[in-house]
């Protein structure tokens, strides 16, 4: 194997383990030393593959959104489907990962996000771009329901999908405050009703 590919996976196997310490504990709560025992790396290897910790957030919010994209991609492409179909499957795959105490590593934009903006530009950024790349894909899902006659909206598709994200941002965030599903029955409800879906 080449030394540039053991520098790819030793790289990959620290950002691994750090999302999964990060989605449950913050980033600021964790230290460096944590997450190089977790990953099996020697403590002075970590500058040798990022130049801060802050620049490590920000490739470690640039993968999360990199793989989030893709598995969204994926969902809203899913063959045989309507749009709206496509739409609910992916708020129900929200639910099931964003809803569990243990998230392993699914929940680190909502963990990070509050915390990180604050802290760091650069990783305001990457939290940004990444959650604009959702929006734009769920508004051109919306376009796509509404020209095959399965979604139904009073908006633009854009504005519904800024709306519908931020509603279910919010519904993360009061599961986690309650410790109950019910704010996701609430924004699945919400969503279609938004979306002029019958009720589940």
């Amino acid at each position: 194997m080449s030394v540039a590919r053991d520098t790819i996976d030793v790289r990959q196997n620290i950002l691994a383990a750090a999302q999964q310490i990060m989605a449950a504990k913050g980033f600021s709560a964790v230290g460096l030393n944590e997450i190089l025992v977790s990953a099996g790396v020697p403590k002075g290897s970590f500058y040798h593959y990022f130049g801060s910790k802050e620049a490590f957030g920000e490739a470690l919010l640039a993968g999360y959104f990199e793989d989030y994209l893709t598995a969204l991609d994926s969902t809203l492409a899913e063959p045989g489907l309507s749009h709206a179909v496509r739409l609910m499957n992916y708020w129900q795959r929200w639910q099931d990962s964003q809803g569990s105490l243990d998230c392993q590593g699914k929940c680190l934009a909502i963990k990070l996000a509050a915390e990180v903006s604050d802290l760091s530009e650069a990783m305001r950024l990457a939290l940004k771009s990444g959650t604009t790349g959702i929006i734009e894909r769920l508004a051109r899902a919306i376009e796509a329901g509404v020209a095959e006659g399965s979604v139904v909206i009073e908006d633009k598709p854009y504005a519904t999908a800024e709306m519908l994200y931020y509603l279910w941002m919010g519904a993360s965030l009061m599961a986690k405050i309650r410790r109950t599903p019910a704010p996701f029955e609430t924004a699945s409800a919400t969503t279609r009703r938004i979306l002029s879906l019958p009720a589940h």
